[in-house]
């Protein structure tokens, strides 16, 4: 150790009696550290998360929009009855925080799934680099556009990204590339987009998670042209992105990859051409009489009157130019393009498409954990890759479903493969993880500490919705404006036996009016039991927990609000063994500011977008100060961004893989909970708006069944209802 003079001997300390921490430059002083150059941020640490949550399926896609029986899909898979894919790898958009999803896929049974497909070949992130970038989305109604504000869970990644400035985002985007790195195969690479903002910490970061010796290449991808004079009066335009490039080991895949010769390159290099192909001077000596003889046959080669010879060379026969790390030829998404999904960051199919043909095979394995609009995914199904991708936004999981759903129907329609691929989340796991339950415990120490955890939350709730406590009731928690509260559990979906639980103590105490306040709520509860409540005289509300509750700050300003349960209401059409279903109604309730306040706030010659119980409203004021409103939410088929139907629900369960507390060993388990298989959809896209409300007729076995209608609102919420129905029999 270096030896202190007695002035730095004084001033530690002090430091240590005033229970501060040391300066830096006493860490190099006071030990020894060969590295030569070291990031450091504030609160930085080697831990690194080792939850295992199991991943709940919620959606399967398998053949896009079903208009006939048809077996079309994946030839190289065996198919049940149905059309559904029964082997081989399924693809995975995964919703959900990425830390624990990695963390998930690393240490937990999904990983010897991976390692089956060869491991993970290649990552492709573009994390979010903009200190002002939020989950906000603009949406369409009629000719305006709508700002939707980020939930609660988006929120706090933003400030948990963002919070501290560039240590938090540091922290936040190290401990995550250590989980991608471990998850990377050998021969795996990763590429890292990014610009100016945090590029050079980038670097840093992922030279001390990679290693300094498998950076590769810094890539430059030049996006857009130079902004106007003006706007670079004091600086340079700043016209591109970087996008580092390291491997996990020197064993990398690599494959050379070529971009078309600019036309001008062409004729400069060739010299001459004429309407079929462009001629350069034949090097003779390197030919054999052979390959001579068969360039004549195939009048590739000519004597010119010079008597030279000339090698002619069709442009289909040019592989290209080698790409370098400059990147110039691939323009930003244009507005208009068929690909343009209308999400902010989205990035062209090209970029990717050179990434994943330079780093990957077909067949191979590969992932993007900031998926966005989805455009990796939507690149590797189009080059037979398979693939992981994951988000933290609904919006973003909703928008890649929809262009998956699109790549499929165009694969379809070319009569190429394409693979299932099914919408997974953490969901009530990520609940359990979020209160505190350690998940590492045994079955019976998680039960104590979920008792004492859930009794925290119920109070939790019941802060956040404003309810005072009450004592003496079996199944209510407490009481808001004349009506009783009912907590549903943290880790389920509230079920029909809790509402009849409810509804039992009702009857007893002569309770009429009460509100059911739940994460999830089973599937098909509704509307049923509440006609079967109401039927007895109690009027019970269902609303959904946000997940603000778990956010001190918003429940500390009552800015917590529980929306009702959205309502769909859908018309079965049955012709002998076919079943139809047409949307008839759907109702939501949600707010977003208030028209009251925006009236109070707007300027002369304004106007703000806001939703008040369920409608969307425009406020406008005019240069004399004179408020209008005008309601941009005509019809209720407005709310409707896409809709989908499972003609045969309850056929598929929902399957976990937990670890057997005793034996250790991965075992599978029911949820209790069906999978929605998507068999048929209607959805708006950015260049058709318009939305079919009555499905296909599908041929369904004989008998009595449940078809499931799954709705997502211009939101990115998902909510679902079921309706029985008998085909080609008796009622």
């Amino acid at each position: 150790m270096p030896r202190l003079t007695e002035q730095e001997q004084q001033e530690i300390i002090r430091f240590l009696e005033a229970d501060k921490p040391l300066p830096d430059k006493f860490r190099f002083l006071l030990f020894e550290d060969k590295r030569e150059v070291e990031l450091v941020w504030n609160g930085k640490s080697s831990e690194v998360s080792n939850i295992v949550l199991p991943f709940q399926v919620i959606e399967q896609v398998d053949e896009p929009r079903a208009e006939k029986d048809t077996r079309l899909q994946m030839s190289m898979f065996d198919l049940d009855e149905r059309g559904r894919q029964l082997k081989g790898w399924t693809n995975k958009l995964i919703w959900g925080d990425n830390k624990l999803i990695l963390s998930s896929l690393k240490n937990g049974p999904l990983r010897e799934e991976i390692e089956k497909q060869g491991g993970l070949k290649l990552i492709y992130i573009d994390p979010p680099f903009d200190v002002g970038a939020d989950f906000s989305m603009d949406i369409e109604i009629g000719g305006d556009t709508f700002t939707k504000k980020p939930n609660i869970l988006e929120e706090i990644a933003y400030r948990d990204t963002w919070g501290k400035g560039a240590d938090s985002f540091i922290a936040m985007i190290y401990e995550r590339l250590v989980l991608m790195r471990d998850l990377l195969a050998e021969e795996g690479s990763i590429y890292v987009h990014c610009d100016w903002r945090v590029q050079g910490f980038m670097r840093l970061v992922l030279d001390e998670v990679f290693g300094k010796s498998f950076f590769q290449n810094e890539l430059i991808w030049k996006r857009q042209s130079p902004s106007s004079s003006k706007a670079r009066a004091r600086k340079y335009s700043a016209d591109h992105d970087t996008i580092y490039y390291f491997t996990k080991s020197s064993n990398c895949i690599f494959n050379k990859t070529f971009a078309e010769y600019p036309k001008e390159e062409i004729e400069k290099r060739f010299k001459q051409r004429d309407d079929k192909g462009y001629y350069k001077d034949a090097e003779l000596a390197t030919y054999s009489e052979q390959t001579l003889s068969r360039l004549k046959s195939e009048n590739k080669l000519i004597i010119t009157s010079g008597g030279k010879y000339r090698y002619k060379i069709y442009l289909d026969d040019i592989e290209g130019v080698l790409v370098d790390t400059l990147w110039t030829d691939i323009p930003p998404v244009n507005s208009q393009a068929i690909q343009d999904t209308g999400y902010a960051t989205q990035k062209p199919e090209a970029l990717l498409e050179r990434i994943i043909k330079a780093s990957s095979n077909e067949g191979d394995l590969v992932a993007d954990f900031f998926c966005g609009s989805g455009t990796m995914a939507a690149v590797a199904e189009k080059l037979r890759r398979k693939w992981i991708v994951s988000d933290l936004g609904k919006f973003a999981i909703h928008t890649t479903r929809k262009r998956m759903i699109g790549v499929q129907r165009q694969l379809k329609k070319e009569g190429k493969d394409y693979r299932a691929f099914e919408i997974l989340n953490l969901g009530k796991y990520e609940r359990q993880h979020y209160i505190g339950v350690n998940p590492n415990l045994r079955e019976a120490e998680q039960q104590k500490q979920l008792a004492e955890k859930e009794a925290a939350f119920v109070d939790l709730i019941l802060r956040a919705y404003r309810a005072e406590r009450t004592e003496g009731f079996n199944t209510f928690h407490g009481k808001k404006a004349g009506r009783l509260v009912a907590v549903g559990p943290v880790n389920l979906p509230v079920t029909r036996l809790f509402v009849e639980e409810v509804i039992l103590e009702c009857r007893k105490k002569h309770i009429t009016r009460v509100d059911i306040l739940g994460f999830e709520f089973e599937m098909g509860l509704f509307p049923n039991v509440l006609d079967e409540a109401r039927a007895k005289g109690i009027d019970i509300a269902p609303k959904y927990i946000p997940a603000e509750v778990f956010d001190k700050r918003a429940v500390e300003k009552n800015q917590v609000v529980f929306h009702d349960v959205a309502a769909i209401e859908v018309k079965p059409h049955v012709k002998k063994n076919s079943v139809a279903v047409e949307l008839t109604d759907f109702s939501v309730f949600y707010s977003q500011d208030s028209i009251a306040a925006a009236e109070a706030s707007l300027k002369d010659k304004a106007s703000k977008i806001v939703v008040e119980k369920g409608q969307i409203v425009k406020v406008s004021k005019d240069k004399d100060g004179i408020v209008s409103r005008e309601t941009l939410t005509k019809k209720w088929t407005d709310w409707i961004d896409y809709w989908a139907v499972d003609f045969n629900f309850e056929s598929k369960r929902e399957i976990v893989r937990v670890k057997n507390e005793e034996s250790g060993e991965w075992e599978e388990r029911w949820t209790g909970d069906y999978i929605f298989e998507n068999e048929w959809q209607s959805f708006r896209t950015k260049k058709d708006r318009s939305l079919e409300l009555t499905s296909v007729f599908h041929e369904c076995i004989p008998g009595r069944r449940k078809v499931a209608v799954k709705v997502v609102d211009i939101f990115g919420n998902d909510t679902m209802t079921i309706v029985e129905v008998t085909v080609g029999g008796k009622k």
